[in-house]
């Protein structure tokens, strides 16, 4: 075989650091996806997105031959590893979606061939992957499935895909021993389980982070709402207090994954998840929160009022169902302007952080990426700042 993987997917967040990671290992790996644009940048040995130390990595396994690039789906009989980076997103009824997976492995079906293991790598929904093989089978393909999920957080991933502890699951040991065997290549301990308690592992670890940051979001109201300050409160509980060590502090909640997640795990339940719903409510409804809270004591319609971060989180480029895009959404109705700006995100409708906070009456923090800690902003500025990215606590 010319590669040991092909990653499906492999020029996005997901796929081209495990690319990278398994390239730089010895691995002879081929990135495959169907982004001419993202192709272009990569082979010029420049990330498409942040990703703290990859960029040396890119470089050095593109040099040594190891990791290859392409847009042609002949690559894919070419390896007896598939790893495919598509998951289910859900619908704006909040549904599930599996058409996406579906006909992107119809596409490919005339170039699997017989004994090649498939490893899905996205989160699916729970009963998706024995769905996947029944229906790969009855298409006269025999190869094997395996449900392997990334764990990784976005801007982590070069350490943490070498770090973290790998689930692996698949419906034959045979499908076991080559999951383990590829993820023992990036040095890290591998834990199986069957696919459908990986599914589920993948859905409650994602959804448990979103109750935790729900929890300390619905705290931070209360506190708000009774003029006392969550952070002293947060400091008090954790400071050597093992048992609240876990409880996150107050800020948008957001990304490709959270939200969907929980919602995914809500429809695998028959809609029987309270918990989710409630974490959902709370999450998505900060930025109004904020917003409500700021007309309490000021007149937001002769205000010109800049939100600074647009990003999902902290420190990443990525703005994929940023809050800070739904927070501007309710200003714009409130507000005599709103401007945005952004450390890591280029877009022309983004103005310099010096720009927004000369021009703005009123600024909101929201994403408190690592650049912004030393912006003096002017003290006659209206400065909201939940994430307490200046230290000095927040009440508004």
């Amino acid at each position: 075989m010319r590669y040991d993987a092909v990653i499906v997917g492999g020029f996005g967040h997901v796929g081209l650091p495990l690319a990278i990671s398994l390239a730089d290992r010895g691995q002879k790996v081929c990135a495959f996806d169907i982004n001419e644009k993202a192709r272009r940048t990569i082979a010029d040995g420049r990330m498409p997105f942040h990703e703290d130390g990859a960029e040396q990595a890119l470089r050095r396994v593109l040099q040594n031959g190891n990791l290859t690039l392409s847009l042609d789906a002949e690559v894919l009989p070419q390896t007896d590893t598939v790893v495919v980076i598509i998951g289910t997103p859900v619908d704006r009824h909040l549904n599930p979606e599996f058409e996406e997976l579906r006909d992107v492995m119809a596409g490919y079906l005339p170039y699997f061939r017989d004994g090649q293991l498939l490893v899905l790598r996205s989160t699916v929904y729970p009963g998706i992957t024995e769905k996947l093989r029944s229906w790969l089978r009855a298409a006269g393909k025999q190869v094997e499935l395996a449900f392997c999920p990334e764990r990784i957080a976005e801007g982590l991933a070069m350490a943490e895909l070498t770090s973290l502890p790998q689930i692996i699951s698949s419906f034959s040991e045979d499908g076991l021993t080559r999951a383990r065997a590829l993820f023992e290549t990036l040095g890290v301990e591998t834990i199986a389980i069957p696919p459908i308690e990986a599914e589920l592992a993948k859905l409650f670890s994602n959804v448990w982070r979103y109750v935790k940051f729900a929890a300390a979001n619905q705290f931070f109201m209360i506190a708000n709402d009774h003029g006392a300050d969550y952070y002293r409160i947060h400091h008090a509980m954790t400071t050597n207090y093992e048992r609240c060590r876990d409880l996150p502090k107050p800020g948008f909640a957001a990304g490709p994954c959270l939200f969907k997640d929980a919602m995914q795990l809500a429809a695998f339940n028959k809609g029987g998840f309270y918990l989710g719903h409630a974490a959902m409510l709370v999450n998505e409804g900060l930025p109004n929160y904020i917003v409500n809270q700021i007309k309490r004591t000021h007149d937001l319609h002769d205000k010109t009022v800049g939100i600074l971060g647009m990003a999902f989180k902290a420190n990443v480029d990525d703005k994929r169902e940023s809050l800070s895009y739904k927070l501007k959404k309710i200003l714009l109705f409130e507000a005599k302007e709103v401007l945005c700006s952004d450390a890591r995100i280029s877009d022309r409708d983004l103005i310099s952080s010096d720009e927004l906070i000369r021009r703005s009456d009123m600024i909101i923090v929201g994403t408190p990426h690592r650049e912004y800690r030393s912006l003096q902003i002017p003290p006659e500025k209206i400065f909201v700042d939940v994430w307490n990215m200046s230290g000095k606590g927040c009440v508004i």
